[in-house]
Formats: C-alpha cells, sequence, structure tokens
C-alpha cells in the first residue's frame, strides 16, 4: 500500500457535512492516517444525506464513499467526560485537528481552541464556519447553498437573465472548492510549523470562499463599475462566447477568446464559409454590433448536426469549445480515467473521484472504502494506551460507541 507524502501525519476529523472533512480526505489521499470523530449510533449526519428527498437513490451511500474514504472511525459522546478524556489523550499525538461545528459546541463539548491548544503545542487547529469566527453572524449555522452560494451573489449572478429565478446550487459544489481552500491553509500552516516548531489556529469559511469564486464581480462592484443588464442567450453580447444545442438535444459552449483570427476557422467548420465576407459581420465590432443574428444563425446551424459530429469538427480545427457535460457522460470520460480524476477503490471497480491536484513523485493512495460507525474505536484506544477493561468501562459508560 502506497504511503503517501503525509505519511505519519496524524488527523482528527471531528467535523460534519463536506467542507471540513473533504480537506482532511485530501490530507489522506496522500497518506495522512485520518480519524473520524463521530457521534455513537447513527454517527456523522452526513451519513444519511442520501436518503433525504430529492436526492439520488442506490444500493450505495454516494456521499460517504466520496467524503470518508480512507479514513478510520472513533464513535465518542462528546458530551461526557470520559469521551472528551479520549479525545484529549488522542489530541496529545495529533498533528492536525479539523472541526467545523458551531462555537457554541464547541465550548459545550470542550473542543475550542483553547480547551486543546495547551495539550499539544505542535497542534494545527483547522476551524470551519459558515460566516467566519468575528460579527454578529459568528454563531450563525450556514450550508453551501446559502453562506456560499446566495450570500456571494452568485446565485443571482448565474441566472440566465434578469427575468428568471435565481439558480439553485446542486450538493457539495461550493463545499469542495471550500474544501481546496481549507486544505490550503492546513498545509500552509503544517509549512510554517516546520519553521517554527508551533502549531496554529487556522480558519477559512463559505462565506470568504463564495465571494472569492464571485471576486471578478465582486471586486468590480468594489472598484464602482457600471454593470449593464444581464442578457438572455439568445441576446448574448458575443457569439462566438455562447452555448448552442445539437440536433440531439445536447449543448456545446463555444469560448473563441482569439475571435479575430478563429472566426474565418468557425465559418468553415459550420460550412458557412459565406460568413468570412459577409459586411455585417465583416469584423470584430460588427460581429458584436450583430450578435443577436449572428447567434441565430449558429443556433440554426448547430442544430444540423449531433453533438459527437461538432465534437469531432470543431477539435479538427483547433477551435476552443466545451462540451456542455451531463452525469452520463463521466463514467466513461477518456480524458478524466487517463488523468486519474477518476481511479477505482481497492480492490474493487468501482470509481471515485481523486483529489484535484498532484504531486510528482508523491503518489497518492489507492482510495479505501469509508468506516462504519466506530469500526475502529477498539482499535484506536489501543493505540492510545487504553487496555482491554479500561475500553470496556468506556464502552459500558456510553462514552464510546
Amino acid at each position: 500500500m502506497e504511503k503517501g507524502i503525509f505519511s505519519g501525519l496524524k488527523v482528527l476529523d471531528c467535523a460534519s457535512f463536506i467542507a471540513a472533512p473533504a480537506a482532511a480526505t485530501v490530507l489522506s489521499d496522500f497518506g495522512a492516517d485520518v480519524i473520524k470523530i463521530e457521534p455513537p449510533g447513527a454517527g456523522d449526519p452526513y451519513r444519511n444525506l442520501p436518503n433525504l428527498p430529492g436526492y439520488p437513490t442506490g444500493e450505495h451511500n454516494f456521499a460517504w464513499l466520496l467524503e470518508a474514504r480512507n479514513k478510520k472511525s472513533i464513535a465518542l459522546d462528546l458530551a461526557k467526560a470520559e469521551a472528551q478524556a479520549v479525545l484529549y489523550k488522542l489530541v496529545e499525538e495529533a498533528d492536525v485537528f479539523i472541526t467545523n461545528m458551531p462555537p457554541p459546541v464547541r465550548a459545550k463539548l470542550g473542543i475550542t481552541y483553547d480547551h486543546l491548544a495547551h495539550l499539544n503545542d505542535r497542534l494545527i487547529y483547522a476551524s470551519f464556519t459558515g460566516y467566519g469566527e468575528k460579527g454578529e453572524e459568528a454563531n450563525k449555522p450556514g450550508f453551501d447553498s446559502n453562506a456560499y452560494w446566495a450570500r456571494s451573489g452568485l446565485m443571482d449572478l448565474v441566472r440566465a437573465d434578469t427575468d428568471t429565478t435565481p439558480a439553485r446550487s446542486v450538493a457539495g459544489m461550493g463545499d469542495h472548492p471550500c474544501a481546496m481552500a481549507f486544505y490550503g491553509a492546513i498545509v500552509t500552516a503544517l509549512y510554517q510549523r516546520e519553521k517554527t516548531g508551533k502549531g496554529s489556529h487556522v480558519a477559512s469559511n463559505l462565506m470568504a470562499n463564495g465571494v472569492w469564486a464571485a471576486s471578478v464581480l465582486a471586486q468590480a462592484k468594489l472598484c464602482g463599475a457600471k454593470f449593464g443588464e444581464r442578457r438572455p442567450r439568445e441576446r448574448a453580447l458575443n457569439a462566438v462566447a455562447n452555448h448552442y444545442q445539437c440536433k440531439d438535444g445536447r449543448w456545446l459552449i463555444l469560448s473563441l477568446l482569439s475571435e479575430e483570427k478563429q472566426f474565418p476557422a468557425l465559418a468553415k467548420c459550420l460550412g458557412r464559409e459565406d460568413l468570412i465576407n459577409d459586411p455585417r459581420f465583416a469584423t470584430k465590432a460588427d460581429r458584436h454590433a450583430r450578435s443577436v443574428e449572428l447567434i441565430k444563425i449558429f443556433d440554426e446551424t448547430f442544430a444540423t448536426r449531433d453533438l459527437a459530429e461538432w465534437r469531432k469538427i470543431l477539435d479538427g480545427n483547433g477551435l476552443v469549445f466545451g462540451v456542455v457535460a451531463i452525469l452520463d457522460d463521466i463514467p466513461n470520460d477518456k480524458q478524466m480515467l487517463d488523468n486519474e480524476v477518476l481511479v477505482p477503490f481497492e480492490n474493487d471497480t468501482m470509481l471515485t473521484i481523486s483529489s484535484p491536484i498532484w504531486i510528482d513523485g508523491a503518489k497518492k493512495v489507492q482510495p479505501r472504502k469509508p468506516p462504519a460507525v466506530g469500526e475502529h474505536s477498539d482499535e484506536i484506544l489501543r493505540g492510545a494506551g487504553y487496555d482491554e477493561a479500561a475500553i470496556r468501562q468506556l464502552r459500558g459508560s456510553g462514552a464510546v460507541g
């Protein structure tokens, strides 16, 4: 089994749902030993996500497979002093402690930075919140749908036009970028520890990551820029940076930023060489001024062939475009498979999604299936120095599951 660049790094994942635990997952992909701390019984509430209304149904817990791979689980009832004592013992030997519990809950369970920092001066205490740790909303719970997607302006910005309703997010679409930022904070703190020998408190939050994702237009607003109307696709200002529907109902998006150079090639690909010398579209300025006319022409043309045909034609001429993918495309996406974006679980053919970074000479571990609630409780307790009698006592008290 590959050890990875973080082999020997001990991480306590005392978090729930996606962004914070997913940062621990990235660490585990590179070999970190991650212990998932969750309540006895049902465990992390995120385990139940696929059972909520509107989510896909199937025999596998897809959410847990993705976020909890490679981890070990210990079930601790942190409302009990005996369980807190176990946690403190684990913290003494840990490198990273990750949590996204609301500040009042951390205080109640004895897992604030002040509770833990004195136990281990090399500990990286990684805190993730919805809206940051200061101000009147510091204790406010947040999910990516509201704190990332809605609060940042993205929900409003990506709607098709001003007459349509704000665009709904999909599960985890903000959490996973947040996880990468949080991972970056943790790794930066580990680098600082290499220089100073001391641990630290690091933080990130959904709101900050959301406005970072929207930052080009948010910065424009901060600079006092004037904004135009959000136009529907059919009235977009640039026909060669727009999306079009093919004969089979699939969509593609053109992204021709070198328009003066690439417009003739596009016209030839579309079988519309006449557009090259058409005085209506002779220059870039002309094409932009008459974008509605040009979009209509492109709509009629793209509707004559299936997506697969257009892919071959456009790819063969070096034009920049993208397929508007659907989930059915992903399992057989050769480019994703060739680049190990999709990788199989250990001893299985089922694929999972790898974390989106690669480092030469640092192999990732092959993903291992996630644990059951408390699957490794006894193993972890023994490793922390508890004998069998002490383990039985902890189980008897309900502190450990």
